[in-house]
């Protein structure tokens, strides 16, 4: 059986009737079972919307930007007392509706965090901002490892173009070797062509998070809680480089002096410096492991003198 919904008067009315030509029912028996008045039922309307109509569309023409609400603004300016709700309605049956284009985003997909095994194979990079005293708003470029949890950079200025985003990285990497990845969010400053360009002809993957998803890059945020708290909060800033002066003993602190409850409380220099270590030395115990199999199989690294050589002086010196 058809379902039935209540809903406005004209769709019930609407329904009572199906109800009446498929059952052959009483009138009074459809309106019980619909729960509806008989008066609501028998009523028709006598309202006459054709002049609210023409003079709606007069408006539209002249404004065709204008929705419903300016022009029902126009309507009450002109000494015309109407509801916005009758408006409305007529707005929409005159097919007066705007078609708004809908805003086109760009489509990421989430790649979850890695664990990192070494510095420099992934970068996380992010802005955050606070303001001076005289309101000035400054932004922060924050660059950390993944790995050692280091900030390299904590550039302070007014405003940032991709170009000078590439340009602090440009400095870190003279420093610290290239990245194999970099983690960013989908702000413009990431998204030119000139940041894409700078990281393909390096060679490194870019991994920018789903927009509205910051957890996709977790350790730049956590990062900026710890900058927020202890740096940006405490300290009052005259002006632009005033701010850079802290915040640059700020990231010296962090890196050097601040103990890291994810690197087991050692500072992210120290953390850094035990990683190279081991690292060193995995390398040499995996080079000697090389050395022994080689002598075992009878290999020397030492080079020798051909054999040939010996005995052609052996010949010449019987032929003498």
């Amino acid at each position: 059986m058809r379902v039935i919904l209540a809903g406005k008067c004209a769709t019930r009315r609407a329904d009572a009737d199906w109800l009446r030509g498929t059952y052959a029912a009483s009138e009074r028996r459809v309106c019980g079972l619909l729960t509806m008045a008989v008066s609501s039922y028998r009523y028709h309307t006598i309202r006459c919307d054709d002049e609210l109509r023409v003079r709606l569309v007069e408006l539209a023409r002249e404004k065709p930007r204008f929705g419903y609400r300016r022009l029902h603004v126009l309507l009450l300016r002109a000494g015309e007392a109407v509801n916005h709700k009758r408006v409305h309605r007529v707005y929409r049956e005159a097919g007066l509706s705007l078609r708004r284009k809908k805003r086109k985003h760009c489509v990421r997909e989430g790649q979850p965090l890695l664990e990192r095994t070494a510095a420099n194979q992934e970068w996380g990079l992010d802005f955050v901002h606070d303001a001076v005293e005289c309101g000035r708003v400054i932004r922060v470029l924050s660059v950390v490892d993944a790995y050692t949890r280091e900030c390299p950079a904590l550039e302070v200025d007014t405003s940032f173009a991709s170009r000078r985003v590439t340009r602090v990285l440009d400095g870190i990497i003279v420093e610290r070797g290239v990245p194999g990845a970099i983690r960013v969010d989908n702000g413009p400053e990431f998204s030119s062509r000139h940041f894409l360009a700078w990281c393909i002809e390096r060679g490194i993957e870019l991994i920018q998070i789903q927009p509205g998803k910051p957890t996709q890059n977790a350790r730049v945020e956590s990062f900026h809680g710890r900058l927020r708290e202890e740096c940006l909060n405490v300290n009052w800033f005259q002006n632009l480089f005033d701010a850079k002066r802290k915040i640059a003993e700020w990231r010296v602190e962090y890196n050097e002096e601040r103990p890291h409850s994810s690197l087991g409380y050692l500072t992210p220099s120290e953390y850094a410096a035990r990683a190279a270590k081991a690292s060193c030395g995995n390398d040499g115990d995996k080079a000697a492991l090389e050395n022994s199999s080689a002598f075992a199989s009878g290999v020397s690294h030492i080079p020798t003198a051909p054999a040939t050589g010996i005995s052609e002086t052996k010949q010449d010196q019987n032929v003498v």
